[in-house]
């Protein structure tokens, strides 16, 4: 069983009892998130499409960790001008666990 959800503008593939990290979404540690764009499920042979959701399908998960990720250099560089601009940035994620795909 397997669903394909949309969260934070990327689409993810999730089945029941899988980690996957997402955009930031806001909620701490601990808290259920529900999850209703739901494009896409299978189960068994048996799969439903969305056009472009499923209706009352929804994917709950529990947030098990807020965090950053590595720190991407970024770096400016324009020939010959003397212009040189480096910075730094860390993407913030959530981490969720699924715990069940309703549909």
């Amino acid at each position: 069983m397997y669903a394909i959800v949309e969260t934070g503008g990327k689409q993810y593939k999730v089945s029941p009892n899988q980690l996957i990290r997402v955009e930031d979404l806001g909620k701490n540690k601990g808290e259920i998130v529900e999850m209703d764009k739901v494009l896409f499920y299978a189960d068994n042979g048996n799969y439903r499409v969305g056009r472009p959701y499923i209706e009352n399908a929804k994917v709950i998960a529990h947030v098990t960790e807020r965090d950053k990720g590595k720190k991407i250099l970024i770096f400016k560089y324009k020939p010959k001008k003397g212009y040189r601009r480096r910075m730094g940035h860390r993407q913030q994620y959530t981490q969720l666990l699924i715990k069940e795909i309703k549909v």
